[in-house]
């Protein structure tokens, strides 16, 4: 039987983890406080080592600190070591890419990434890559543009009026769905030997300002006011988002992995949201 074992398992990860068990998995994941199913595991606070044994797939979504990957470097080399792991997958972000001025980039483009927190996600890509390579295990990156799902979508800020519309005219985002990144990651997994890294992005890249007007729209409400973003109240890390400006191309999650996107774009995404709620 699989084994899954999520180190981070939060919004992403608890899609994930619900769609491998349904499929008869055993799935494991860390958190920072200890609840059912999940282990605490955080920098200095390291998981059991018995709770690595029979591990067959590893999913690392942590963000790095300014010490590095804690994952890595608290349990690198016993992962590496581990003789039942076939397979292990890093969820970075497309913020890699850093300032494109509103270019298309695909896996093989420049990274020079600029916020402080993007450097340290490179940094973790490439010591992942080198993990990989010095205990000859799979592993794969999967670069992810803005998430959205239920509880946490365009719908919920529209819904508790805290949405502003901040125009900043061809300043374009990706995103993309939760329960799309977890087709990818499936797919990642059974096709251990393709990539190795991946843009997790759907087909149509827009402004935020876009997005939210028709997330309004599905709702019947009208649009949050609209602020050009000279004259936005937005915190520093908000603000930094936009300072980069890139189209992110998913070509090769399509060719390479098979991948057909349940929600290619958001508009797909948000009736789909709407629906469920």
């Amino acid at each position: 039987m699989p084994r899954l074992l999520i180190f981070g398992q939060g919004f992403t990860g608890t899609r994930l983890a619900k769609a491998c068990r349904a499929d008869g998995w055993q799935v494991t994941g860390t958190g920072r406080e200890a609840r059912s199913g999940i282990l605490p595991f955080e920098r200095g606070r390291p998981i059991p080592i018995p709770a690595l044994a029979g591990v067959t797939h590893v999913v690392a979504s942590i963000p790095p600190d300014e010490a590095g990957d804690p994952v890595l470097d608290l349990h690198g080399d016993a992962l590496g070591m581990l003789p039942s792991l076939q397979w292990a997958g890093y969820l970075s972000t497309t913020g890699v890419y850093g300032d494109h001025q509103g270019a298309w980039v695909d896996e093989t483009s420049e990274t020079r990434p600029q916020a402080a927190r993007s450097i340290r996600r490179l940094q973790a890509e490439n010591a992942w890559l080198n993990w990989g390579q010095q205990h000859n295990k799979p592993i794969q990156i999967f670069r992810l543009a803005g998430i959205y799902g239920p509880g946490r979508s365009p719908l919920d800020r529209v819904r508790n009026g805290k949405a502003q519309r901040i125009i900043k005219p061809g300043h374009l985002f990706g995103r993309i769905h939760v329960d799309d990144i977890v087709t990818v990651v499936r797919a990642a997994m059974a096709n251990p030997t393709a990539g190795p890294v991946f843009n997790v992005a759907d087909d149509l890249p827009a402004e935020s300002a876009e997005v939210l007007t028709y997330a309004a729209e599905l709702l019947g409400m009208e649009p949050p006011p609209a602020v050009p973003f000279k004259d936005a109240n937005l915190s520093p890390m908000a603000r930094s988002f936009y300072a980069d400006n890139r189209r992110v191309r998913n070509t090769r999650i399509k060719e390479e992995l098979g991948v057909t996107l349940h929600y290619p774009t958001y508009r797909e995404g948000l009736k789909a949201l709407l629906d469920e709620q």
